[in-house]
């Protein structure tokens, strides 16, 4: 049996040997992983971004365990969830701790869930190069909601935007998150809006801070402009994102948010938005494997030493960078 049709036929100790090949690159894996992508497009994608040590990655625990609860689910069966937490990797050893399984500990033994960490190795933006292929592989399986946990870097994390159906940025009082998100568009890519640690001192003026920078300024997600989006703001069913108060450590909100959440994937698909979000979240894909492609093949027509040349004269400041690169391109003609 194949690795696809062992993956497909609910094979774990499968789909962890794919994933690790995924990220690893390894050409198997990314062979596997075409075999497979037919099978994806129903999973809900949900996105958690926000500061380093606002509590993303108790407010996920939390989460997932409501939505496994079969007493708080109106349907018979809860939705299966998987998890792609990603973690910051040491910029002197490449390693990363993958700290997120010790805090999701209470979700160990459910068969409905399955947790993946990963090292960002040293990618921007919040994710790791192959996390859109880690969450391919998981939507094909079958797992009807995959949240995606980004590092937290603060100001660089909207690429979360282009591969999540929903945004929920989580801020702590007290953190100066509230200015962050202003300064680094974060309040553009939200769909929901989470205060967490909301018993501090400081949450509410945290909360009615977010609450009226959202009414002064619609927030435009990463991307409008679409004729459908535009139709939707004429017609008045443009989704307005909410601003929620949770204490994940003590369950508070949860329920709250994991109904937004659901609002959410409701309002996208009953808009058309669903649609138009999935084809900006392949394009995203698409564009950024071109842009890899194009550099690998380009570094290896140039002539030994001749990129390094190149550099070594950027460096001297006898050419701008931008001149290097025309140099290099002029050359390829």
């Amino acid at each position: 049996m194949s690795l696809a049709a062992k993956v497909m036929a609910g094979d774990r100790l499968a789909l962890a040997r794919l994933l690790t090949q995924i990220e690893n690159e390894e050409l198997v894996g990314l062979d596997c992983l075409s075999d497979l992508y037919p099978h994806t497009g129903r999973a809900h994608l949900v996105g958690v971004t926000g500061a380093p040590g606002t509590g993303k990655s108790t407010l996920v625990n939390r989460l997932v365990l409501h939505m496994r609860s079969v007493a708080d689910g109106k349907e018979a069966e809860p939705a299966t969830v998987a998890v792609v937490a990603v973690d910051p990797s040491s910029p002197f050893s490449g390693g990363a701790i993958l700290g997120d399984r010790i805090r999701m500990r209470d979700l160990a033994g459910d068969p409905g869930v399955f947790i993946r960490s990963m090292a960002s190795r040293g990618a921007l933006g919040g994710l790791a190069r192959a996390t859109a292929g880690m969450v391919q592989a998981l939507d094909a399986v079958g797992f009807d909601i995959i949240l995606i946990e980004t590092v937290g870097a603060g100001q660089a994390e909207v690429d979360i935007a282009r591969t999540a159906h929903t945004t929920v940025v989580v801020s702590a009082p007290s953190m100066g998150d509230e200015i962050q998100a202003i300064k680094a568009g974060i309040l553009e890519i939200a769909d929901i809006l989470v205060v967490n640690k909301a018993d501090i001192p400081g949450a509410d003026n945290t909360l009615r801070f977010l609450r009226a920078t959202l009414q002064m300024a619609r927030p435009m997600r990463y991307g409008r402009g679409d004729h459908i989006r535009d139709q939707m703001e004429a017609d008045g069913v443009m989704w307005e994102p909410s601003v929620l108060a949770t204490v994940a450590t003590q369950g508070d909100g949860i329920e709250s948010l994991s109904q937004e959440i659901a609002r959410h994937r409701a309002h996208l698909r009953a808009s058309g938005e669903w649609a138009v979000r999935e084809g900006e979240r392949i394009r995203s894909e698409m564009e950024l494997l071109l842009r890899e492609h194009l550099t690998a093949q380009f570094m290896t027509r140039q002539p030994d030493g001749r990129f390094e040349e190149a550099l070594e004269r950027v460096i001297a400041r006898k050419l701008s960078p931008r001149q290097a690169i025309a140099s290099l391109l002029e050359g390829e003609g």
